[in-house]
């Protein structure tokens, strides 16, 4: 297991994110947030709903820009780069698993893997070693030629793991990886993350409701109307509604 390293990966400072809405007021989803992320830890951000999550994994992912504020990752001011240096920096950087897995349909498990690699300009040979190697990490080999149909849930989500390790990425970020997946599938694919972030000192950063799968994180953040409302380590008490009478 590598050690974690003191070296920030994620930082923000009084970030603001406004959605103008025509014809009616600007909806003030964060309102000030400020974070620390440091190189190798696994970091799950919680919240109600209408919280900012969301919105705050696609701005550190340069899916959205800020409104106001900074975003600094890996040492680097997101506010100074430009278009195409966003798009430059998100594909060297970093890597997005989604909910729905975003599979390419009538690609295999392999295709799906290969495709980010051959993009890069690795050669069919090498990537479809490497991509082998990746589905070999996220126990999935054997279903290498299966098409995203013909795969369960939590598998469509392992292909989605091995895709984002493919980048090569320091940073890998999360929406909601678990959820359309059932509560042991969910806790697997949490495990999947843990190890990966512990064994390869990549920085992973999930977005979930399940405090199951916060527990098994190095740190959460919790959100509430925009900006951080408590910072856990290690455990979190799950919080229990009172029963009205």
């Amino acid at each position: 297991m590598l050690e974690k390293q003191t070296e920030l990966a994620v930082a923000t400072k009084d970030l603001v994110k406004n959605f103008d809405l025509p014809g009616r007021d600007s909806v003030h989803v964060l309102t000030g947030l400020n974070l620390e992320i440091y190189r190798g830890e696994f970091i799950a951000i919680m919240g109600p709903s209408g919280s900012g999550k969301s919105t705050l994994i696609n701005i550190l992912s340069t899916l959205e820009y800020l409104t106001t504020g900074e975003v600094i990752i890996d040492g680097i001011q997101l506010n100074n780069l430009k278009t195409n240096e966003l798009l430059n920096f998100r594909r060297s950087r970093s890597a997005i698993i989604f909910q729905n897995f975003a599979l390419i349909d009538y690609l295999t498990a392999l295709e799906n893997v290969k495709l980010p690699l051959i993009v890069r300009g690795i050669s069919h040979k090498e990537a479809e070693t490497k991509a082998l190697q990746l589905l070999e990490t996220v126990d999935l080999y054997a279903r290498k030629d299966h098409l995203p149909e013909e795969l369960s849930g939590g598998e469509q989500q392992r292909v989605a793991i091995a895709r984002a390790l493919a980048h090569e990425p320091s940073i890998i970020y999360a929406d909601e990886p678990t959820g359309n997946l059932d509560a042991v599938t969910g806790m697997k694919i949490i495990q999947l993350f843990k190890d990966i972030s512990h064994k390869t000192g990549i920085t992973i950063v999930i977005v979930t409701h399940d405090h199951n799968a916060a527990r098994e994180t190095d740190r959460v953040y919790i959100l509430q109307e925009g900006k951080v409302f408590e910072e856990k380590s290690k455990k979190i008490k799950k919080r229990t509604s009172k029963k009205r009478h």
